[in-house]
């Protein structure tokens, strides 16, 4: 179960931000080794909210490098569609995205 919890209007609103945002990772062949949670940890930190990839030669599904990663990372896995995840960690130095907008878009 990843460690930070997000409310369905908080899925919601980070889903309707992750729509626009290039996918930045591809979890491959290698699939999910140490210097792959320090990179997306890292990104994470920088943008908050991200996009990545999994290749058929991964052995993994979209929604089980996800939930890992968001397990490793301390992030929460907002969406998982076809070969693409999205993963959302608030920033500790550079918060960008601020989910109180969340209540506000009606959802």
């Amino acid at each position: 179960m990843p460690a930070l919890e997000i409310t369905s209007k908080e899925r919601a609103y980070l889903r309707s931000l992750a729509v626009e945002l290039d996918t930045i990772f591809q979890i491959g062949k290698g699939g999910i080794t140490e210097e792959t949670v320090l990179q997306i940890g890292n990104a994470l930190e920088a943008r908050e909210l991200i996009k990545a990839r999994v290749l058929e030669n991964s052995g993994f599904t979209a929604r089980e490098a996800g939930d890992a990663l968001a397990e490793a990372c301390d992030a929460a896995a907002v969406q998982a569609v076809g070969s693409k995840f999205v993963l959302y960690r608030p920033s500790k130095k550079n918060k960008k995205i601020d989910l109180k907008n969340a209540a506000k878009a009606g959802r």
